[in-house]
């Protein structure tokens, strides 16, 4: 989705600015979330479910942190960098959303 984003930007002579902050923003966000996919939580050991939980939330947070300080900064930039992130992540959601409702159910 961002990488779609990115000839829509060129021809619509918006800020790269923006767009090369939500790429950045969207390469981190999935890395952290692949370093915390490999934290397993259990009943067994609280301390990596409080690890995984903390993680989550302190991603979306410094997202939201960084967007906001480049609003501040080019409000340009950071409107067309929080549109470019929420309609990735949205259409994130959706497919996950949707390969979860189409697989076979399991019994």
């Amino acid at each position: 989705m961002i990488a779609l984003a990115l000839p829509l930007f060129l021809v619509a002579d918006w800020p790269l600015k923006g767009w090369a902050a939500a790429a950045l923003l969207w390469v981190g966000a999935q890395a952290l979330g692949l370093l915390l996919a490999r934290v397993k939580p259990s009943s067994d050991n609280v301390a990596a479910s409080g690890v995984l939980a903390f993680g989550m939330m302190a991603r979306l947070l410094i997202i939201l942190a960084v967007l906001l300080a480049l609003v501040a900064s080019d409000k340009e930039a950071g409107l067309a960098a929080a549109l470019v992130y929420g309609a990735a992540y949205t259409a994130e959601l959706g497919f996950s959303l949707l390969g979860y409702y189409t697989q076979e159910p399991r019994a």
